[in-house]
């Protein structure tokens, strides 16, 4: 049997007196759309951390293509191919939107390469190609996000994590990110989505597993996981 493109193994995290993750597992394959929700706090955040190498846990193992990934720093997973966006955007401000994809672009190749040919084809893909000079504080919102998520793509991904792209946006503009979103996924990149937009996660995941308080309390597909008693418990209370 092949084994999971990303595997997390009884994973806990602690701060001080607060434990943020309890012995979490679960598994991604490779080219899977998987959603990960949860109720604020419940521990999402916390677990992308420890999966970029941001944090380290306790207790527990992360293994990726099949090896273990626990001890190594941040810019080696990125390397590998874990590559995060972020809810705030964080371009660079003093360079363009071209500019901001050169950087991962270089910090990527692995050969003599094009990189403003490549920016220009990222930007195409995500339709900010007229932005292309166009410094960050001059963005939109949802271009803001557009260009978060450009950036990823720039690092060569094998892992996406796409940490609440689209909270703020307007619907049109969710399915604008969605679409982006499954362009990659069509082209054989497995996507985790980390989503409060329940639409998108319902739409875009093809497995989902729920978080609350720093436990896993459900996995399955969609439909059946928010009909999951436990699942409506933690969103809605007793």
């Amino acid at each position: 049997m092949t084994a999971p493109l990303l595997d997390i193994q009884h994973v806990t995290k602690r701060f001080g007196g607060f434990q943020a993750l309890s012995d979490v597992s679960l598994a991604v394959e490779t080219g899977e759309r998987f959603g990960l929700i949860g109720p604020n706090g419940s521990g999402k955040t916390t677990l992308i951390n420890c999966i970029s190498g941001v944090l380290r846990q306790e207790a527990g193992r992360i293994c990726f293509e099949g090896g273990d990934i626990s001890d190594w720093a941040t810019h080696k997973r990125a390397q590998q191919g874990i590559v995060r966006s972020f809810q705030i955007p964080k371009p660079f401000t003093s360079m363009t939107v071209m500019e901001n994809l050169c950087i991962p672009l270089e910090y990527a190749a692995k050969h003599e390469a094009d990189i403003v040919s490549e920016a220009m084809d990222i930007l195409k893909q995500i339709g900010l190609e007229s932005k292309a000079g166009v410094y960050p504080a001059d963005l939109t919102q949802v271009d803001m996000r557009k260009l978060e998520l450009a950036r990823a793509i720039a690092a060569k991904p094998k892992l996406p994590i796409s940490d609440e792209a689209m909270a703020g946006l307007s619907s049109g503009e969710v399915d604008d990110i969605l679409a982006i979103l499954f362009s990659l996924n069509a082209q054989g990149i497995t996507i985790i989505m980390i989503e409060h937009i329940m639409r998108a996660v319902m739409r875009f995941s093809e497995r989902l597993v729920v978080l609350d308080a720093g436990e896993k309390i459900a996995e399955g597909v969609p439909e059946d996981v928010v009909n999951n008693p436990a699942v409506e418990k933690a969103y809605l209370g007793e």
